[in-house]
């Protein structure tokens, strides 16, 4: 099977399940009437933080892995990421026993960049400000024979994302909970499209919210002016995780068909939305993995109804920036 020949759909979704079964953990909702009562509504937060590898990712980076040909596959893999995509490609190769080549930025958190190396994959650091991963990435896998394992542009990668989307129907369907907004941290979109897509086909009364950092809105902005907006600046967040240049061009036309407004945060309200999950739910949250939270706190001026649903996306922070945010909001 060749990767980015299709466009993802609720069959590719559910085919990726399959792939997974028995790989991925099936991660809670959670919840704190403390955060109930900042939100002024109820909060469940789904915590792909306990996800293998500390996030989302993973279910991405097996399903597009397992969905090689066996003789493509044995090749080895290729992937660009700050971190967490990095990581999920990098146990996901190892588990199905073929090598893997990691760009990642100079500047992504040294835990982040060690984790990968630990995973058994080959790190090539770039600098995100003068040069262009993408570039980088294709002219490795040409030379070297490589399968490109895109970040968020590609459909079986959308696919393993959209699992996350079947849970959260499930789940929300147990706790009685047929309308909602559903807050997604976004970077390219994958995360955000996969379960949009997921949610339109199992729980169409839950409406998918991308959640963004402030100066990285891209996603946001794109879904105001109906066209792909670009960020000014590519580096300068706490929220590194999902920091990306602009949304997808197989995401984009998923989420600004299925997905409502955007919501933006400042770091700040990052940081909070780290500790918050820390001291009320046990959890560990990086910023970037925690802005979907923050504007379940934060904005609830912007959301709609008694419920609110917020995907905690990754863990894997620095202990420097949580001891920080700690010091600073605990």
């Amino acid at each position: 099977m060749a990767l980015g020949l299709e466009l993802t759909d609720i069959r590719m979704i559910e085919a990726a399940r399959e792939r997974l079964a028995g790989r991925e953990l099936r991660t809670p909702f959670l919840s704190s009437p403390f955060l109930d009562e900042i939100a002024g509504r109820r909060v469940l937060v789904k915590p792909e933080c306990l996800q293998r590898t500390g996030s989302f990712k993973f279910r991405g980076a097996w399903s597009a892995i397992s969905a090689l040909e066996p003789e493509i596959r044995a090749n080895g893999v290729l992937a660009f990421s700050s971190g967490n995509h990095a990581q999920g490609v990098a146990l996901a190769a190892r588990m199905h026993g073929i090598s893997a080549v990691i760009i990642m930025p100079a500047d992504a958190p040294r835990l982040k960049i060690d984790n990968t190396r630990a995973y058994g994959a080959e790190v090539v650091l770039y600098n995100r400000e003068t040069e262009d991963r993408d570039a980088l990435g294709a002219a490795l896998a040409h030379e070297r024979g490589l399968s490109l394992i895109k970040p968020f542009d590609d459909p079986f990668v959308i696919a393993g994302q959209g699992t996350v989307g079947l849970e959260i129907a499930e789940q929300a369907r147990l706790e009685g909970i047929g309308e909602a907004d559903v807050l997604v941290c976004c970077g390219g979109g994958g995360l955000t499209a996969g379960i949009a897509l997921a949610l339109e086909a199992h729980a169409p009364g839950l409406k998918v919210r991308p959640a963004e950092p402030a100066g990285f809105d891209d996603t946001a902005r794109s879904l105001a002016s109906g066209r792909i907006e670009r960020n000014v600046r590519l580096g300068g967040s706490v929220c590194d995780a999902i920091i990306t240049p602009q949304p997808g061009n197989l995401t984009f036309p998923i989420t600004s068909r299925l997905c409502g407004p955007g919501l933006v945060v400042s770091d700040d309200e990052a940081l909070q939305a780290v500790v918050l999950a820390y001291t009320r739910l046990k959890i560990v949250v990086e910023p970037g993995g925690a802005v979907a939270l923050a504007a379940a706190l934060f904005r609830r001026d912007e959301l709609d109804g008694d419920a609110v649903i917020a995907v905690c996306s990754g863990g894997n922070v620095d202990p420097d920036v949580f001891q920080a945010a700690l010091a600073r909001y605990a």
